[in-house]
């Protein structure tokens, strides 16, 4: 039996359509987390949503208490997480409101508690992360776009850098150079943690912008406001989709 959680990054700190039961808070070894974890319905199925930043947005990136917020999740009973995140685009496909599924990662992050294994809670262990996005969760998100006529692209490789700023245009070439077709700043050390507690884990990433460099002129929080609305309204189709499946 599995028991699906939704993370919702920047533009989705709560899903409208949700049928809520029940909130709670859960005290974990590692500290608080973002916020309360709710339980719901959504198309009839049974949900629990977390909002990643808190609700109301207010915790950075780099504040974030991932550990804390996977750990819930996995005292909660969650096998299959589902995290959505505004992004940047790199490459040419990853045009501003569009969503990507991502296959793959780059860690530009530091400073971050990015690992359960450097206490006594569990023993070392070295998890293989050559699927940092689990492929059956994927072709399901995959399949849901097309049975909601929602335009996706099926696969990228995501950037995950420190924040809270957003990058230079040095460092967007810098990344393109790597390979990194979107860049976003939560995908790490969340997806590895999931990883490392056996949860399986995919992600929606929503192109809020042109990343840095790509276009000419400054990013603004209008446009990035702008293509959130469109892309997250896409999201809670696409959502809807996957919980039908």
């Amino acid at each position: 039996m599995t028991t699906l959680a939704i993370i919702g990054g920047t533009g989705l700190t709560q899903l409208s359509d949700l049928t809520i039961i029940k909130r709670e808070r859960v005290d974990t070894p590692y500290g608080a987390p973002s916020a309360e974890f709710v339980t719901g319905e959504l198309n009839g199925k049974s949900v629990i949503f977390l909002a990643r930043h808190g609700n109301p947005h207010t915790i950075a990136p780099h504040n974030i208490n991932y550990r804390a917020n996977i750990w819930g999740l996995k005292h909660l009973g969650v096998t299959d997480i589902i995290a959505v995140a505004a992004v940047g685009g790199i490459t040419e496909a990853m045009k501003p409101a569009h969503i990507a599924i991502p296959d793959q990662i780059i860690d530009y992050s530091y400073g971050r508690k990015h690992t359960f294994f450097d206490d006594n809670n569990y023993p070392l262990t070295h998890i293989d992360f050559t699927h940092p996005y689990n492929p059956r969760l994927r072709a399901l998100l995959i399949t849901a776009a097309a049975n909601a006529n929602i335009a996706i692209t099926h696969n990228g490789t995501y950037g995950c850098t420190q924040g809270p700023r957003l990058e230079t245009p040095a460092e967007i070439k810098r990344m393109k150079q790597d390979g990194c077709d979107l860049v976003g700043m939560t995908a790490m050390p969340e997806a590895a943690l999931a990883k490392e507690l056996g949860i399986e884990y995919a992600a929606i990433s929503v192109i809020a912008n042109w990343a840095a460099g790509v276009t000419d002129g400054e990013i603004t929080m209008a446009e990035i406001e702008h293509n959130l609305h469109s892309g997250m309204a896409n999201t809670a189709e696409l959502l809807k989709a996957f919980i039908a499946l």
